[in-house]
């Protein structure tokens, strides 16, 4: 059994870690990179429900070997001096959230990790780094709003799996969703009126999630519920009424029924019946990655545009913003209390 608390100061006064994780990315847009890390993200049994030795057979036979060098053309429009956008960003989320709670002087000392549930920096090397700052307390903050078994609960397993190789557990708290959050709620709606400000507002908002499996929901996954009530709390904050805005959820693969409506479909039925502007916004996505800057910005710009509309606006997610370090901040006091 392995310890990873060794270096355990008991002298000194313990702290409470915050694990700060998002999806993750690959390491570089090349095929080798993008190939090493589609296997390990879908190889998550969370991730992709189909009978494991089927689902083997058809990741290993046909997606691995064509999929990668479809996708380095889109990573590379999106790759950025200092990286991947979603684990920069990320990065700066963590140290905004740092010199955040010292502006706040705690009473409780904080230290912070940053993980990816696929790639890196993994959760064993963070989880263990936490050890290591004297932390015997850990907040595990998934950073995605909407629970879904596919996304938090994987991170579960994850930590789960890496403290069963520990002798000395940490004290664990984890957060399962925040969707309808009142922090969270207000930052996305200061997002679309500083949008607004700038901009001439389209005539429909488009409110758009990613995409999941019908059969997940089916089964009891709440994701899909969970993505209504929080576009329906922004519509209100924002006071906009049923005719204004409208849910989508995009990002589906495979020929299995994704949740509906496509994100796709919908933008281009809306210019066809003559809406000629449209404003887009993610709220799933907590920062800008391949989904939101290359399909939604580009792709889905383009379905809008060739059926007749006229204006296309992306809306970027809220990333390392003001507003949100706040709202995540916000969040981690709530969890920590009595600790």
């Amino acid at each position: 059994m392995k310890f990873y608390a060794e270096e355990f100061k008991p002298d000194q006064a313990e702290k409470v870690g915050i694990l700060l994780v998002n999806l993750g990315s690959p390491e570089a847009p090349t095929a080798g990179a993008i190939r090493r890390f589609l296997k390990e993200f879908l190889s998550d049994h969370r991730v992709v429900e189909i009978p494991k030795v089927l689902w083997q057979l058809i990741l290993n036979f046909f997606i691995l070997p064509l999929r990668p060098g479809k996708l380095v053309p889109l990573y590379q429009s999106i790759w950025t001096p200092e990286g991947s956008p979603l684990v920069s960003i990320a990065h700066k989320q963590k140290e905004k959230l740092e010199t955040e709670f010292k502006d706040r002087a705690a009473n409780t000392e904080l230290t912070f990790a940053l993980a990816m549930r696929y790639g890196k920096p993994d959760i064993a090397s963070a989880v263990r780094q936490l050890a290591r700052d004297n932390a015997r307390k850990i907040l595990v903050f998934p950073t995605y709003a909407q629970y879904s078994g596919t996304t938090t609960a994987s991170i579960f397993d994850a930590v789960t799996s890496e403290f069963q190789q520990w002798r000395w557990v940490p004290e664990l708290r984890f957060i399962n969703q925040y969707y309808d959050q009142d922090k969270y709620i207000q930052a996305l709606a200061d997002s679309v009126q500083t949008h607004w400000q700038s901009h001439v507002r389209g005539q429909k908002l488009v409110i758009s999630f990613h995409g999941l499996p019908k059969a997940n929901y089916l089964k009891g996954d709440p994701y899909f519920d969970q993505c209504h009530k929080t576009a329906q709390l922004l519509a209100v904050e924002l006071g906009l009424d049923e005719s204004q805005w409208l849910i989508t959820f995009q990002s589906r693969f495979g020929k299995a029924e994704w949740l509906k409506p496509y994100t796709s479909d919908t933008l281009q039925n809306l210019a066809e019946q003559g809406v000629n502007s449209v404003d887009i916004i993610c709220p799933g996505f907590a920062i800008d990655c391949l989904e939101t800057l290359e399909e939604i910005k580009v792709e889905n710009r383009d379905v809008f545009l060739q059926a007749g509309g006229k204006d296309y606006h992306y809306i970027p997610a809220l990333n390392d913003s003001a507003v949100n370090i706040n709202a995540m901040a916000n969040l981690i006091e709530q969890h920590i209390q009595g600790w």
